[in-house]
């Protein structure tokens, strides 16, 4: 199961590099506001659901802000990590939702707690984020085409990574891949980011 990648702190170092370069590539260009150059305003996060062990450093969400009075704007660079607001890491968020959704078809609520160890609230929410919400998000609209029709929208985010795992050789390149084009990191794709 996809679950299983969590417990590889290599997986979380991989998603910070990611991160990590794709700040630096965004600290590069002007502020959107003013066209002033940006600098990096970090702050901590406290995600939950990583293995035990990993550097504090991970726990960093990269920011970017402008420095020119009057401005002082922020632009937060896209995650792999940090899927907005939510609490949980994003590769845990998918990992579990994808299980649910490969492997406990039939199952209630209650037993993918008792086999997650995340309460029913959470799940349901992250089910009903990847079934209303992220369909309709700007990211997805734009990104949508680039990806396999039998990638369904009622069917996200499972339907998403297992397109990942047909082209990939290891699950753990999967993953990886589905979360940063998720991030939507148009920089990585430039033929999005041109359309």
């Amino acid at each position: 199961m996809l679950s299983e990648l969590l417990k590889n702190k290599r997986l979380f170092y991989q998603l910070y590099n990611i991160d990590k370069e794709t700040a630096q590539r965004y600290r590069q260009w002007p502020c959107p506001h003013c066209g002033n150059p940006l600098s990096f305003a970090n702050y901590d996060r406290k995600p939950r659901g990583e293995p035990e062990g990993i550097p504090e450093e991970y726990f960093i969400q990269f920011s970017l802000c402008c420095g020119t009075q009057g401005c002082r704007k922020r632009l937060s660079p896209p995650s792999t990590r940090f899927l907005g607001r939510k609490v949980y890491w994003s590769p845990v968020i998918l990992s579990i939702i994808t299980d649910c959704q490969n492997h406990f078809k039939g199952k209630t609520l209650a037993d993918l707690t008792r086999h997650t160890g995340i309460s029913r609230h959470t799940l349901k929410r992250w089910l009903g984020f990847f079934r209303n919400t992220f369909p309709a998000s700007p990211t997805w609209r734009k990104i949508r085409g680039y990806v396999s029709a039998y990638v369904g929208n009622d069917t996200l985010p499972s339907s998403l990574v297992n397109y990942y795992l047909t082209i990939k050789s290891k699950a753990e390149e999967a993953l990886v891949s589905c979360l940063t084009f998720l991030s939507g990191d148009f920089t990585m794709y430039p033929e999005i980011r041109a359309g």
